[in-house]
């Protein structure tokens, strides 16, 4: 059995005495695609600061057998931690090509030769960036500018990649774009912690998934499994919603 690349182990985040996170306990394997799924406000942001090191918690984590609970956000990065946060964070007034470069500064203060080797291979992924190379980031559509942000974490070349909310505010077939290079991201060997409110579309690319509501853990299992969990598909897929409405109004006065 593989080993995981990341472990959590009873991990808790405090916002004063509110407790944001309690006893949540996960693990990610080399090319997986773990998804976390929740209403607003559970914690699932929170999770991902958390385990880039942006926020303050208890607990255990270890990255690649290696315990990383007291590295600063900076030595996590530099270990292979990418995070591409729900606001995207992309400096609107560069070009796409200079955003994308950006990502990989680490390697090139690592004084890695061949810093610039993903610069192609994320091209291929997302042939529009190669297209707007040139364009200010801040002029691309929403869904440009999470390709973009995805593309920009992939050129420092992650080991583990932790996507907030990809499909935020995004059209369907964006979605489905994005979403399937996702899923491609497995050949690769990459890791993907996925955090999204579209729970059909997470579930559906993903190996593994959670459940997180008012900052604690109430469900894990096989992506497929929780696909078809009774309590997912009423809360989360609506599926059961949509069946009930259905048989209300096709029901006898």
């Amino acid at each position: 059995m593989q080993k995981p690349i990341l472990t959590v182990e009873q991990l808790r985040v405090c916002y004063g005495k509110v407790d944001a996170l309690n006893d949540i306990s996960l693990q990610i394997a080399p090319g997986s695609i773990v998804s976390v799924i929740g209403p607003n406000g559970a914690g699932k942001s929170t999770l991902l600061n958390a385990i880039v090191g942006i926020l303050p918690s208890q607990g255990r984590l270890r990255y690649d057998g290696q315990a990383i609970q007291d590295f600063e956000v900076e030595e996590r990065v530099q270990a292979g931690i990418a995070l591409v946060p729900e606001t995207r964070e992309l400096f609107a007034d560069m070009s796409v090509r200079d955003n994308l470069l950006l990502g990989s500064f680490r390697r090139y203060r690592q004084r890695d030769k061949h810093y610039l080797d993903q610069l192609e291979w994320v091209y291929q992924l997302f042939p529009r960036l190669q297209q707007r190379q040139l364009q200010a980031a801040g002029t691309m559509s929403g869904g440009e500018r999470q390709m973009l942000a995805i593309g920009r974490a992939l050129m420092g070349k992650p080991r583990l990649l932790m996507l907030d909310e990809p499909s935020l505010g995004l059209a369907p077939l964006i979605v489905k774009e994005i979403f399937h290079i996702i899923s491609g991201l497995r050949e690769t060997g990459v890791a993907t912690l996925l955090i999204e409110q579209n729970a059909r579309a997470a579930l559906q690319v993903s190996d593994y998934g959670y459940v997180i509501e008012t900052g604690s853990l109430v469900l894990e299992g096989p992506a497929a499994t929780l696909a078809n969990d009774p309590k997912v598909i009423e809360t989360y897929l609506g599926i059961g919603k949509t069946r009930q409405a259905k048989t209300e109004k096709t029901a006898p006065a």
